[in-house]
């Protein structure tokens, strides 16, 4: 096939056309016809000419094919079309290996970590520190399969939707932890607390660590990036709303706990579930700002980002999964997640009562690091290939789903099931997430980046994981809604 330059926009190249005629003629039509008519002086097309890559044709009996000449299936997208139906074993499992760039390629070395993880949490149930070591690894391959799976599927839709979409499954990782952990009949109090600081911290890897590596990598490459002010203002802003919603409970508790000891958690606890249905609230206004009322925008913004990919030439040829193996590669994520999930989750207490590792360590940093490594990939690739829109559309977008979907459903799952989890975050925490937003809120505010920005980010970040590290657990204990204690696994001993 020939290539050249397609000038329909949000195609990079198309292909001239080497089907037989008889595969596009109309079945009203004469497949002995050839001559070219004219109407009126204008000269018609020949029955087979065909541009690839069009989403609508005049002539709704003409089939359509994408870049790569592949028939376009109804309802999908001709960028995520595979050519292919079912599902090919072999395949499946090359394109699968491939991921979405060479980083995430190079995760999916990691796989012998999953049998190896769940190997050693049936026969060596006393190994609390392997198992905790060999499942933590092992969640990083699981979450990078589940975010290039996501990332497929998301490629079959239209491209607001597929943004909220692969931004969800790349959430979903943390949402399932959050679940284990708020579900896990032993040490509710202690796990609550390590839930509200691993909201936290996955919010704080996105904001500082995530955003800062885009920056920087984006800007080895060029002396400053722009992106557009309906991504950046709107997620910034919703951000500093959500950072609000957060800290209030907390900082209601902290004002009157001081004089009147633990009086006040029942209502704090109230306080938290209010704010959690008014942030789902929030949460929903938002997709439909994004994908009724706005969503022209939005769109505009994300295809001209797409025009702006140094290598989409190379995305657009490469092999894609069918939608059946789109669900397959699902399927097999979240069981491995779900699974490594619940085997980290039961080391918790060895690990923080044996081991020494303060509960604030283990949520703001150590949790987030492997949930958010396949998304934080994800977006370092697009700033590489200058698509900052759409980097920060994840990276802000996880941080809003993390802040309005993912912490109001934990707290309202936590409410269904009688268990006290409110939003009493501690005040270094709370603290953080504050200066976090300012910070970032800041750098966005001019449309553009550079690599200085990038390394300040960071840096910020290692301040706050060298401090969470000497951060010690409660030495009373964990307060609970009813204004008792629950014993912790242990204090932090330095």
């Amino acid at each position: 096939m020939s290539r050249r330059v397609s000038q329909e926009p949000g195609y990079g190249y198309t292909f001239e056309p080497k089907y037989p005629p008889e595969a596009t003629i109309p079945p009203h039509s004469s497949s002995s016809t050839s001559t070219r008519r004219t109407r009126r002086g204008r000269r018609e097309p020949r029955k087979h000419e065909h541009h690839y890559g069009h989403h609508s044709h005049q002539n709704g009996d003409l089939p359509q094919y994408n870049h790569n000449g592949h028939k376009v299936t109804k309802g999908i997208q001709p960028d995520g079309e595979s050519g292919r139906k079912g599902i090919h074993p072999l395949r499946f499992v090359r394109i699968c290996f491939r991921s979405t760039s060479r980083l995430s390629k190079w995760l999916n070395v990691l796989w012998p970590f999953i049998p190896a993880a769940i190997a050693i949490y049936y026969a060596r149930p006393d190994a609390h520190l392997w198992i905790f070591i060999l499942n933590y690894i092992a969640m990083i391959p699981a979450a990078n399969l589940l975010g290039f799976a996501g990332q497929e599927m998301a490629r079959k839709v239209p491209r607001v939707a597929g943004i909220i979409l692969e931004t969800t499954f790349g959430s979903i990782v943390e949402f399932i932890l959050f679940m284990v952990l708020i579900t896990d009949p032993h040490s509710v109090s202690h796990h609550i607390h390590i839930i509200r600081a691993a909201i936290l911290g996955s919010i704080l890897a996105n904001l500082l660590l995530c955003l800062g590596a885009v920056f920087f990598i984006g800007g080895c490459r060029r002396d400053e990036q722009e992106f557009h002010d309906a991504v950046s203002e709107v997620g910034s802003n919703l951000m500093l709303v959500a950072g609000m919603g957060l800290v209030v409970p907390a900082v209601f508790s902290a004002a009157l706990s001081t004089e009147n000891g633990n009086a006040f958690a029942r209502e704090t606890l109230n306080i938290s579930r209010a704010t959690a249905v008014i942030l789902l609230f929030a949460y929903l206004v938002f997709i439909y700002f994004q994908v009724q009322t706005h969503h022209s925008l939005y769109s505009d913004v994300l295809l001209a980002d797409e025009q702006k990919d140094v290598d989409r030439h190379k995305d657009l040829a490469k092999e894609k999964l069918t939608l059946t193996e789109c669900i397959v590669a699902l399927a097999l994520a979240l069981t491995f997640v779900t699974l490594i999930s619940i085997f980290l989750v039961r080391q918790i207490e060895y690990i923080v009562s044996a081991r020494g590792i303060s509960d604030a360590f283990l949520g703001l940093i150590l949790v987030p690091l492997v949930e958010k490594t396949a998304e934080h990939l994800t977006a370092v690739d697009e700033a590489w290939d200058n698509q900052m829109n759409f980097a920060l559309s994840h990276i802000l977008g996880s941080c809003v789903q993390t802040a309005l979907l993912n912490t109001p459903l934990v707290v309202i799952v936590g409410w269904g099931l009688g268990r006290p989890m409110d939003l009493h975050f501690e005040t270094f925490d709370a603290v953080v997430l504050v200066l976090a937003i300012l910070v970032v809120g800041n750098f966005l505010r001019d449309g553009k980046s550079n690599y200085l920005e990038g390394v300040l980010c960071v840096l910020v970040y290692m301040v706050i994981a060298i401090s969470a590290f000497y951060y010690p657990n409660p030495s009373g204990g964990y307060e609970t809604a009813s204004g008792g204690t629950a014993e912790a696994g242990g204090g932090h001993r330095r």
